[in-house]
């Protein structure tokens, strides 16, 4: 059984003292592959060494991340997608609006979330969508792009199924995590209408970790969880659901 993290944040500093140790125990479970999502300018550094050490594990993106965004955010963004001219991604991200954090900043969150779509679609990669609180500013910030060919997923994914509905119509998937463990979180009736077709795993490491682990680190191996709660809900065994999901995890972000 292989299983993919499409969203791990394992060159934070939560994972300097066992970053091996947490990337071993991943691979000891079938995580044969990680994604890390780009944070701001400062980031770019500490994620690209990590892939250096494990190359062909871990898998970079590109992305300024709505709560870095702050006044006058321009040349930074600039400086950020700069490092694609030479080195290659596999997703523009984690990129997108949040409303939860700070409120004070939405216009230049949307501008900056639309020029990275629109660099998204120049250079033929898909987009990581962060939506906390904010799933009617990206469908409206996306809805000059339907048609454009834009693909890609909403990180964390907590809407409803109307808005899962709408985010597939416009060629998205849905990342599912730990919160799918969470009691009476609703998520999974939600994605069972959903189908498993438009799933892909993430953890979001080292945040929201799955029961039995909520409120601690989590980290790349825990997918598994998430795996065996999603195949729970489709009634397939671990392996038909790590399989489903690995081939869109793959065809999404050509790894």
């Amino acid at each position: 059984m292989q299983l993919i993290d499409t969203h791990t944040h394992i060159y934070l500093p939560e994972f300097d003292r066992d970053r091996d140790e947490a990337i071993s125990r991943a691979v000891q479970t079938g995580v044969v592959k990680l994604l890390m999502p780009n944070i701001d300018l400062e980031s770019v550094g500490k994620m690209l060494s990590v892939e250096t050490r494990y190359p062909g594990i871990c898998y970079p993106m590109i992305g300024f991340h709505p709560t870095s965004v702050k006044e006058n955010p321009e040349p930074e963004l600039e400086k950020i997608l700069s490092f694609a001219d030479d080195h290659k991604f596999y997703a523009i991200g984690e990129i997108g609006i949040d409303m939860y954090w700070d409120q004070s900043r939405l216009k230049e969150q949307i501008s900056i979330f639309k020029k990275q779509v629109a660099f998204a679609l120049k250079v033929n990669l898909p987009v990581v969508i962060h939506s906390r609180n904010s799933f009617g500013e990206i469908f409206e910030a996306l809805s000059e792009f339907i048609g454009s060919g834009i693909k890609g997923v909403f990180h964390a994914f907590t809407g409803s199924y109307t808005e899962a509905e709408k985010a597939i119509g416009i060629g998205f998937r849905l990342g599912i995590g730990g919160i799918i463990t969470f009691r009476n979180s609703g998520l999974g009736q939600i994605v069972k209408e959903a189908g498993i077709e438009n799933v892909i795993l993430e953890t979001d490491s080292p945040y929201l970790a799955p029961v039995p682990f909520r409120g601690k680190r989590n980290e790349s191996s825990y997918i598994c969880i998430i795996n065996d709660k999603i195949a729970d809900i489709f009634g397939l065994s671990k392996e038909e659901a790590a399989a489903i999901t690995f081939k869109n995890s793959v065809q999404l972000f050509g790894i």
